[in-house]
């Protein structure tokens, strides 16, 4: 058993006891207190309960007012989250999903709610991970583990115009924990397009000692051609203009190889899903208006963690080919989560583009 006291189970450990205590915050329950889910009189469901009354899914969702921020979870004391499970309406670029460890006022996870869950284009793609699990039709599921010593917060924030419904669900247990245990952190970017011959930065300011864990891409190709040559960079503790980890190429680094083409009389590029790593989604043009590729993509580095004792910055290249077998740096529209785990306090991350910006057209 790793991590905290009743966490980390396998198969190999479901036996063991423990006397960490289960716990759970959803529209029937918002505090998790014990003995009090099911309780709600009035809520989403009271209409169609009304002939059944209290206990009868009386309050199954929220919903979300255009600009207002909703709590999802405020947990006192020591313990861990171990799996969310929502379903969100709306665009899913303009649903904000903010976490806060202990009593900062600083979010150690700050991204819109679909590309947490690797589903950047607002779009479904089904996804199969060890960390997240997106199932049909839109049921976006973390397994992250998120351990806490006196207080999680989680919010989610409608930027939209329009009113949100969110159904929800987020499982955690109470229990103490050890000094060295780190806290789970998400950061969100985007450019479009990718300034000229720029690299993207996936991760940068990052202080601390900690562990990288993870990367999410929302790729949108400008051109017609391969877009995927592209190296990986890890720069840690100190390290200035050359790091100390370089991938081969973009495909390389998400476990695929050779373009994740299998060749035209095959279907061309080819989605996956396996639990640490995948190109679950591949949105083709149809000819009208959708007429650039789009990628998702997603890398757990849940075997081989990228360990740092001071400060991170990763960044990964966008290259193709021109004329002559030479290189083009690519112009393309980039999106990216970054998930990793360290000490407290982390430094502020930069803002998040405007609404206008963050959308997907």
């Amino acid at each position: 058993m790793s991590g905290f006291n009743g966490l980390g189970m396998s198969l190999g450990n479901l036996p063991r006891l423990s006397s960490a205590k289960s716990r759970s915050i959803s529209p029937e329950n918002f505090t998790g207190e014990k003995g009090k889910g099911g309780m709600a009189t009035e809520g989403t469901g009271a209409k169609a309960a009304r002939d059944l009354g209290q206990g009868w899914k009386i309050s199954p969702s929220i919903r979300i007012a255009p600009g207002e921020t909703f709590t999802l979870a405020d947990i006192q004391g020591s313990g861990a989250i171990q799996h969310i499970w929502m379903t969100p309406t709306g665009h899913w670029r303009h649903s904000i999903l903010r976490m806060y460890w202990e009593d900062s006022e600083i979010p150690s996870v700050e991204c819109p709610v679909g590309d947490f869950f690797a589903c950047g284009w607002n779009q479904y793609a089904q996804i199969s991970s060890l960390a997240v699990c997106v199932n049909p039709g839109s049921a976006f599921n973390c397994y992250w583990e998120m351990p806490f010593r006196k207080r999680a917060r989680i919010t989610m924030t409608n930027i939209a115009d329009e009113e949100m419904t969110l159904y929800y669900q987020i499982n955690y247990t109470l229990t103490e924990g050890p000094e060295e245990t780190a806290y789970f952190h998400a950061q969100f970017r985007r450019v479009n397009p990718l300034p000229y011959k720029e690299v993207y930065t996936i991760l940068d300011g990052v202080k601390g000692q900690g562990h990288y864990v993870g990367t999410y891409m929302a790729w949108g190709v400008h051109n017609n051609g391969w877009w995927g040559e592209g190296e990986i960079k890890f720069y840690i503790d100190g390290d200035d203009l050359f790091p100390t980890i370089c991938g081969t190429g973009t495909e390389d680094y998400f476990c695929g190889s050779y373009n994740f083409d299998v060749g035209k009389e095959k279907g061309g590029y080819r989605e996956f899903t396996t639990p640490y790593s995948g190109l679950p989604q591949v949105i083709r043009p149809d000819g009208l208006y959708a007429s650039q590729m789009r990628f998702g993509m997603y890398r757990w580095h849940i075997m081989d963690p990228i360990r740092f004792e001071r400060d991170l910055r990763v960044t990964i290249q966008a290259l193709g080919w021109r004329s002559g077998r030479r290189y083009l740096p690519l112009q393309d529209d980039i999106a990216s989560v970054a998930y990793w785990y360290q000490t407290l306090p982390a430094s502020p991350f930069p803002p998040l583009p405007d609404r206008d910006y963050l959308e997907i057209i």
